[in-house]
């Protein structure tokens, strides 16, 4: 008798009658994959490969990465993470004079386990030199369409829900987002520079009929109000283009040009579900290293652990040209062209137990 190697009631994913029944799903990935390659390279882009092995998994707060030892030849070691974008690596290949560069990337992610996450998964992360973020809105809608072209899907499908990925998106900021889904003004609850206000927030969720905990924090009841009301609705029928996030919510980001309180940051979404993340990429280093304190001040607070800062990456910010860039979740992508209803039915080899 086998032991389940994953969760109750499925036989692990090397058993052969679930992997007949996953392969054609895998098979699917990898048409998506070589259009998107193709496409990619069509448009004068190179592709390539970053070092997972980093001194710094990233700073965002709420982002849990996975730690290791490097050993020397002498038997001393240091620290190190596994990325969980690779973003840093990217971006000092632009300080070093890329232009347009594209990498399907394995990164790893703690606290991440679910039908929508894996603590290892495929991220498909490209930018663009030169350009601003709205070129990279224009790409979203071209992914789409060549990943429904690629497993022959009319429309993209997760749990009931369908996006039709020849259809333009919808652009939205995420203050009418916030609106018309949340009945919430997001924008009341920031001051002019940017600063948000906690009390305005509290006040505003409590009103729109939302809960409000004693130590939540404005951003954490941003992301309650955003998970509860908004993402919900977002990507039906046909993809939604979230746009336009507070400054306080895009810590990579440059600020808008014409409003401070906002920044160049937008996210795709599907069915319900995030796809991508994109900016307009922020190239202050002294900007950057105070974002990035800040989010280690409050992972810190919230979860005991701070991540250090990669000294290599602001260096090489100072001479990054601008910039614009977006990480896309690839095995999510193949979920939703194939209606799988699992990520781990789209990975080739799937974390057990994840």
């Amino acid at each position: 008798m086998v032991a389940n190697a994953e969760k109750p009631g499925l036989s692990p994913w090397w058993a052969p009658t679930r992997h007949a029944d996953r392969r054609p799903l895998l098979l699917a990935r990898n048409r998506v994959q070589a259009a998107l390659r193709g496409w990619f390279a069509g448009e004068g882009f190179t592709e390539v490969d970053p070092a997972a092995l980093q001194v710094s998994p990233g700073n965002e707060a709420h982002l849990h990465g996975f730690a290791t030892e490097a050993v020397d030849n002498d038997g001393v070691g240091r620290r190190m993470y596994l990325h969980t974008s690779p973003e840093f690596a990217m971006k000092k290949l632009l300080a070093a004079g890329e232009v347009r560069i594209a990498a399907f990337a394995h990164v790893w992610r703690n606290r991440e386990a679910g039908p929508l996450h894996s603590p290892e998964f495929t991220m498909l992360e490209w930018y663009r030199a030169g350009e601003g973020y709205e070129a990279l809105m224009a790409d979203c809608a071209t992914v789409l369409r060549l990943a429904a072209e690629a497993t022959g899907a009319a429309m993209l499908q997760y749990r009931g829900q369908e996006c039709d990925p020849y259809a333009a998106p919808e652009r939205l900021s995420v203050a009418e987002a916030f609106e018309r889904y949340a009945n919430l003004d997001l924008l009341a609850t920031l001051a002019p520079d940017g600063t948000p206000d906690r009390e305005a927030m509290a006040a505003a969720m409590r009103a729109a009929g939302l809960r409000v905990a004693v130590d939540d924090t404005w951003s954490d009841m941003v992301s309650r109000a955003l998970v509860q009301k908004v993402e919900p609705m977002l990507g039906l029928g046909r993809a939604t283009i979230l746009d336009r996030y507070p400054a306080a919510e895009a810590a990579l980001a440059r600020r808008a040009p014409d409003d401070a309180r906002l920044a160049e940051r937008f996210e795709l979404y599907a069915c319900g579900v995030e796809l991508a993340n994109g900016f307009g990429e922020l190239t202050d280093a002294a900007e950057q290293r105070r974002r990035f304190t800040t989010e280690m001040d409050e992972k810190a607070r919230v979860y005991g652990d701070r991540y250090p800062l990669d000294e290599d990456f602001l260096a090489a910010l100072a001479i990054m040209p601008a910039a614009s860039g977006i990480a896309l979740g690839f095995d999510r992508l193949v979920m939703l062209a194939t209606g799988a209803p699992r990520i781990s039915d789209v990975i080739w080899t799937p974390v057990a137990g994840a």
